[in-house]
């Protein structure tokens, strides 16, 4: 029966047994030892971590947890005492472990500086109020054994399906032959120490024999539970993103060592908080003070530890006015918005669904001020909507009153445009039919067409709660209308003419002028003959008949 050990030359020592691999009569044999008990690994040269019972280890009524070990020479030797009610462990070696051995929180044995020496059994005794418990750990150098063979088999060592070679450092193979002097029968052991470390976690360690009479044999795969402590712990905030006033944090804390602590230390903003087999911390519906720096480390080492910024994300809007708001025409309106918030917030502003570049300027309202404000603040997971609804009112004023022919040319069609808040209410002076009103921003359209038989004047009045405001207008019957239009036609005839002949007359008197100017002499009356002065006389008067 034989076993095999992986030691590590620098990097993680494994404690543990492997299944013996057995030829017989050319057949391999693979089977576990009967006295296979828990192992363990840890790195060479360092600290190794060999665990009590897994970490299952502290009953209810627990008084004390006690370390033992096997010495050279076979006899018990006692390593250290840990008292359930007191926080130092008592060390009652007096060899070499006496300086390299301390116990963890979670009870494992922790022996520094780790050799080949330290292959033995080790053995955690753990005593409460109504049990006694001990769990062993086994340290032996193994090998892989063909027996009975003829010729011997060669053995050859495997890493995932890879020969290890002998560098006679990290990988150091010893083989040995024996031949049985009764049936002339060789055996052949090989003995494998390994270095391993922490990346042949998953990695499968076989065993080969090859003989000249058979098929190759391969010992099943095995992987080595490598044990090695803690070298960086990692703190991670378990959250929705962004963290917002109410949600619940939790804190969860890792290490990287194997087998990983189950324990930890919590820093919550200065205060030391130990949770016991559990790696998490809950921060139940944090507020803006929760805004912090957290921190976790080891239960035995404070030192190594890991930061996170934990950042609680907030937003206080309030806006001034809200609600329904009443104004009247040309007064202001001053609008305040406040807000507070963890990041710079967005600002955006709506009236009636429709997006705005700015919020107006409200220093004289207009009917056209008038509308459902929305304003929408936000950050990253945040949003609050807040708005007031702007009434504008005033008394209503006449704008316009006009008239204007129908396309047949049968009707008048009259216009009253009007400004005023509610929504005036129009009469007119004279029956006739409402074509169409509209009302919108404060505007009022009213239309009316008539027909008039006669001359009239014709008055449009528009009254709200506010006031009132009327406008009069001249509708002439449309034969006194065509009259009136022969009129201007006539009267615009005649004046035409008239300007025509005065016209004519004054370019033949420049004319006329020009030809006897260059005759005259000094002294000369500057007038024309008598029959000159005649027939511009004449021209005159026909230009004023």
């Amino acid at each position: 029966m034989s076993h095999l050990t992986v030691i590590s030359a620098d990097a993680s020592l494994l404690l543990c047994l492997m299944p013996a691999c057995h030829l017989k009569q050319d057949v391999l044999v693979l089977y576990f030892p009967g006295s296979c008990v828990d192992t363990v690994i840890g790195l060479y040269g360092e600290t190794i971590e060999v665990p009590c019972n897994n970490g299952i280890n502290k009953p209810d009524g627990l008084i004390f947890t006690k370390w033992k070990y096997v010495k050279d020479d076979g006899s018990p030797g006692d390593l250290l005492v840990k008292q359930a009610q007191k926080d130092d462990a008592t060390v009652s070696a007096t060899d070499g472990y006496k300086s390299r051995v301390s116990i963890a929180a979670n009870s494992s044995l922790l022996i520094t500086q780790g050799s080949l020496v330290d292959q033995r059994v080790f053995t955690c005794m753990v005593v409460s109020l109504t049990n006694l418990e001990e769990h062993s750990v086994e340290l032996k150098l193994g090998e892989c054994v063909a027996e009975s063979a003829n010729p011997a088999a060669n053995l050859i060592w495997m890493k995932n399906n890879q020969p290890l070679v002998d560098d006679g450092k990290t990988i150091i193979i010893t083989s040995a032959i024996t031949k049985d002097p009764v049936t002339g029968l060789s055996s052949t052991s090989s003995r494998l120490q390994y270095t391993a470390s922490k990346e042949d976690v998953e990695s499968q360690f076989t065993c080969t024999a090859k003989h000249v009479m058979g098929s190759d044999q391969v010992s099943a795969p095995e992987t080595f539970p490598i044990h090695y402590p803690t070298e960086k712990v990692s703190l991670q905030v378990v959250s929705q993103s962004p963290i917002r006033e109410g949600d619940d944090v939790t804190l969860k804390c890792q290490a990287d060592g194997n087998p990983p602590p189950t324990s930890f230390n919590f820093n919550i903003k200065g205060k030391k908080v130990t949770v016991m087999d559990k790696d998490v911390y809950t921060l139940t519906g944090v507020t803006r003070a929760d805004t912090g720096v957290y921190k976790c480390s080891l239960l035995d080492n404070d030192v190594m530890e890991s930061t996170q910024m934990v950042t609680v994300s907030f937003l206080d809007v309030s806006l001034t006015p809200t609600g329904k708001v009443l104004k009247k025409h040309g007064e202001k309106l001053e609008v305040s918005l406040e807000k507070n918030a963890s990041t710079e917030a967005k600002v955006t502003w709506k009236k009636d669904n429709h997006k705005l570049d700015k919020l107006p300027d409200f220093s004289n309202l207009t009917y056209s001020d008038a509308g459902l404000y929305v304003c929408d603040v936000s950050i990253e997971g945040i949003k609050h909507s807040l708005s007031f609804e702007l009434t504008v009112e005033g008394g209503p004023k006449i704008m316009r009153l006009t008239k204007h022919r129908s396309n047949d040319g049968k009707h008048k069609i009259l216009t009253c445009e009007a400004e005023g808040s509610p929504k005036p209410d129009v009469q007119w002076s004279v029956n006739g039919t409402n074509d169409e009103t509209t009302y919108v921003n404060g505007k009022a359209t009213y239309k009316l067409t008539v027909v008039p038989s006669k001359n009239l004047t014709v008055s449009c009045q528009v009254t709200n709660k506010l006031g009132h405001d009327m406008r009069d207008i001249s509708v002439f019957s449309q034969k006194n209308e065509d009259g009136a239009e022969q009129a201007k036609v006539i009267v615009g005839v005649v004046v035409g003419l008239s300007l025509a002949a005065a016209l004519v007359g004054l370019i033949y008197w420049i004319c006329i002028k020009k030809t006897r100017q260059g005759s005259w002499k000094t002294g000369e009356k500057e007038t024309g003959t008598s029959e000159e002065s005649k027939k511009l006389e004449e021209n005159n008067h026909k230009a004023d008949v």
